[in-house]
């Protein structure tokens, strides 16, 4: 039988033309392997709270870090878009928006700001020093503390697409948001590889949050609606329906994070009290930054002294600015200005949020007033700590 000679330089060819065949393969298929144990470049921190319980202070002690790309409440665009429906109707199209912006995909935008040109098309971009410092903005360094005013008069006309491009040289990307009821609806993000999220909570007494909304009743109606359900109603909450929702959803968010969490929460959530943040700045900003793998630098040190030790708690037309206080008296101002009886409605309403967060219920005006009284009780040792956290408990 006849044998055919294959020239040598064909079997090489055939060979190298198979190995690069298999090894396109390979590389092909294994994109598609999961990635479970490579942590994404960027770290993505969510600082979850409500209106006026001071998240956007904590979102300017993270804003102004020259690692930090940060957004204040990006689903505001979702809210206003949407406002006729409910804010648990509303939960999948936020978290959608909210992962988008975490892999600096700004194109999730488009469905509510069709018409984006311009930097300042954005909810309050202003105040995100990485919007108002190259490369979104050529007028200010990274290192530099930036205020929304002289932001507002020098970057608002750089193009949109400055944001996304922005975005890509940070190393965290946080984003603070009150539009939240719910931790298990981030559920799919905490287990999103794509993703390296940690969710700091801000809570604050809700005596002193109805103090602080009563200043901002008109601005909050719209919000209020979309809390209660009303199909695009307004409502200005006088009989604390809203405070209600605010109060169970704090509590809902604690419990799930502290009693029988999933495995996918270790070391991935802190609880913060405003209280203890304005108390002693320092350290819990340092225990923040910690939680969040960031480093407090001088800079930011002189800034946090400054802007948490001004004169006096704020004028009403500040309410939603970061301006330098007295922030202690910011605190503990509405044992001042609330009734008694507004005082036993807010604790009726919020009684579980009160106990369950750390605060003391005040039984009379007389305990109301008496300020050597200190209604901001030592963390327990019972509260929640990932090194101590025994699941039979």
């Amino acid at each position: 039988m006849a044998r055919i000679r294959i020239p040598s330089i064909i079997v090489i060819l055939f060979v190298t033309v198979q190995t690069g065949f298999l090894l396109f393969m390979y590389a092909r298929y294994s994109s598609f392997l999961p990635q479970s144990e490579e942590k994404p470049s960027q770290v993505h921190i969510l600082i979850l709270s409500s209106w006026r319980s001071g998240s956007s202070f904590v979102g300017q002690l993270f804003s102004q870090h020259p690692s930090v790309f940060y957004l204040m409440e990006p689903a505001w665009h979702v809210w206003v878009t949407m406002y006729q429906n409910s804010a648990k109707v509303l939960h999948m199209a936020v978290r959608d928006l909210v992962r988008s912006v975490f892999l600096c995909d700004m194109s999730v935008f488009d469905a509510y700001m069709p018409w984006k040109r311009n930097l300042s098309d954005l909810f309050q971009w202003a105040v995100s020093r990485a919007l108002c410092s190259a490369p979104a903005c050529d007028s200010f360094q990274r290192t530099d503390i930036t205020s929304e005013m002289a932001c507002k008069t020098l970057c608002g006309r750089y193009p949109f697409s400055k944001v996304e491009e922005a975005c890509k040289t940070y190393s965290h990307v946080v984003i603070k948001e009150v539009r939240f009821f719910d931790l298990k609806v981030l559920y799919p993000l905490l287990t999103d590889p794509s993703l390296n999220l940690k969710i700091i909570h801000l809570v604050r007494d809700p005596r002193a949050v109805v103090k602080s909304r009563e200043q901002s009743v008109k601005a909050l109606a719209r919000d209020n609606g979309i809390v209660l359900s009303t199909n695009g109603t307004k409502v200005e909450d006088s009989k604390y329906k809203v405070m209600q929702e605010i109060c169970r959803s704090h509590v809902q968010i604690y419990e799930t994070a502290t009693l029988k969490p999933p495995n996918f929460l270790k070391d991935r959530y802190l609880m913060i009290r405003f209280e203890d943040l304005v108390r002693d700045p320092l350290s819990e900003i340092s225990e923040m930054y910690k939680f969040a793998d960031l480093s407090l630098t001088p800079t930011l040190k002189s800034w946090i002294y400054n802007i948490t030790h001004g004169q006096g708690p704020g004028k009403k037309k500040e309410a939603f600015k970061i301006t330098s206080r007295d922030a202690v008296s910011v605190s503990q101002a509405w044992r001042n200005v609330l009734s008694f009886q507004k005082i036993k409605k807010i604790q009726e309403v919020c009684k579980g949020a009160i106990n369950i967060l750390g605060y003391q219920l005040v039984d009379s005006e007389k305990e109301q007033r008496d300020l050597s009284l200190d209604l901001v009780l030592p963390r327990r040792q019972n509260q929640f700590s990932w090194s101590s956290f025994n699941p039979k408990h």
